[in-house]
């Protein structure tokens, strides 16, 4: 039996092309790899060649295989690369996404009694940092055009309790960041930003991650820049990074004030090493998602019934980690999703129906009556959270999604015409599909 598509293992089509940006020196001395990896399957992710290959050789050849090796580091070396690249002051390297949201959470002393306000529309790891810290999670519903989490119900839900403003960038595409920002600063609340799917998106010009307080990203094996697990927090603030470093450093790295927590949630030099690597090709790559994406929102906003995602205002860059897109089978002559996704996949086109509500999971309902949190806040306030967390726009969304990953952004033109051909040739053909 097939594995269920999800946000990890959706995966379409990929073709990359290198962009010159040198390993850095402390590789440079290294063995290389003379002969190149077999080529790749048009629909493998990741891509790799002689430089993965070389840097991940260099690195098994020096001995020192993690951050506190001495010497010489990899992961010192990403952290200014990508830092730089991102044009933020500080990146702390960790060894997740999620590790990242930890990281950043507990740097800010996150806990019991506070509130996270967050999105229905993401993938699980964002509630999981919230949970982890003994803080109560709370919904705010979704913007249907969009996808992203709507700035008004985020308003809607502060309470004395909120601590921390957590909005998602989902697929890549930067949520309302100026409604955000003027909504933290006006209730002085702290705004970070869960960025694990956007590198290189950009709101105004500015790459994601320092609009607020600071950025979270992921480096796991789907994400555009990748090493098969990974992340960092992005931020200009230099207190906040001192204490991200010292949070994911056990014991603390003596740089900050501890507030008594920490955990060990180190980058190794191997993932380092494979990520810089991987940003030799990651504006080639990006770059050709933009135009594709383009070409085919063109496309398929001729069909009745197709809607691609919208853009917030200020989106200057989307990341492009998924094309997202709105279904109304009642342009399709009643086809239901799940018809229309198989249909698309019978004419080679690999989509997902996406994210379901998050918020009315079992995963979360459960949340509802586990002891230690009816301890912490009580059965009656638990009973009425679970009421807080209706989001009725987001609950249609989820009937209505479907994407494409990432990488069939990496194709050519003619691959978005393909695409929009055979949702074409499905909607000529919805009735006696509808009816098999």
């Amino acid at each position: 039996m097939p594995r269920p598509l999800t946000r990890r293992t959706f995966l379409g089509s990929a073709a990359g092309a290198g962009l010159a940006l040198a390993i850095p020196p402390s590789s440079a001395a290294e063995p290389t790899v003379v002969r190149p990896p077999a080529a790749k399957a048009a629909s493998d992710w990741p891509l790799s060649d002689h430089r993965d290959e070389a840097a991940l050789l260099a690195v098994l050849r020096s001995g020192k295989w993690g951050r506190t090796s001495g010497g010489a580091s990899r992961v010192k070396d990403f952290e200014t690369a990508f830092a730089s690249r991102m044009q933020a002051r500080h990146c702390v390297a960790t060894s997740s996404g999620t590790t990242a949201l930890l990281t950043a959470l507990g740097a800010l002393n996150v806990g019991p009694g506070d509130e996270v306000i967050m999105p229905p529309y993401t993938f699980v790891a964002t509630f999981n940092a919230i949970t982890a810290n003994f803080a109560l999670p709370v919904f705010a519903d979704t913007d249907a055009a969009s996808f992203q989490i709507d700035p008004a119900k985020v308003s809607a839900a502060i309470t004395p309790a909120t601590k921390l403003l957590l909005p998602v960038h989902i697929a890549g595409s930067p949520a309302d960041l100026d409604a955000l920002s003027a909504l933290a600063t006006s209730r002085k609340i702290t705004l970070l930003e869960d960025a694990c799917q956007a590198p290189l998106a950009e709101w105004r010009g500015r790459p994601v991650g320092t609009v607020g307080l600071g950025g979270c990203f992921s480096f796991q094996a789907s994400k555009n820049l990748t090493s098969g697990e990974g992340g960092a927090i992005l931020t200009d603030d230099e207190t906040f990074a001192h204490l991200c470093y010292d949070f994911h450093t056990p014991g603390g790295g003596k740089k900050s004030a501890s507030s008594g927590r920490g955990a060990n949630y180190r980058l190794t030099e191997f993932q380092a090493a494979v990520l810089l690597a991987q940003m030799t090709r990651l504006e080639a790559q990006a770059t050709t998602r933009d135009a594709n994406a383009a070409y085919l929102s063109e496309l398929l906003r001729k069909i009745p019934g197709i809607t691609p995602a919208a853009l917030a205002p200020g989106v200057t860059r989307s990341a492009w980690h998924l094309y997202m897109l709105h279904y109304e089978s009642a342009n399709f002559a009643g086809l239901p999703r799940a018809k229309f996704i198989a249909a698309l996949a019978k004419e080679g086109v690999a989509a997902s129906s996406g994210y379901t509500s998050l918020n009315t999971s079992a995963h979360v309902k459960a949340l509802a009556s586990n002891p230690h949190y009816q301890r912490l806040y009580g059965k009656d306030t638990m009973a009425r959270w679970m009421d807080r967390n209706h989001c009725p726009v987001n609950d249609r969304l989820v009937e209505a999604a479907v994407w494409f990953g990432q990488t069939k952004l990496l194709g050519s033109r003619t691959d978005m015409e393909k695409i929009a051909s055979a949702i074409t040739s499905i909607q000529l053909r919805a009735g006696e599909l509808a009816r098999s």
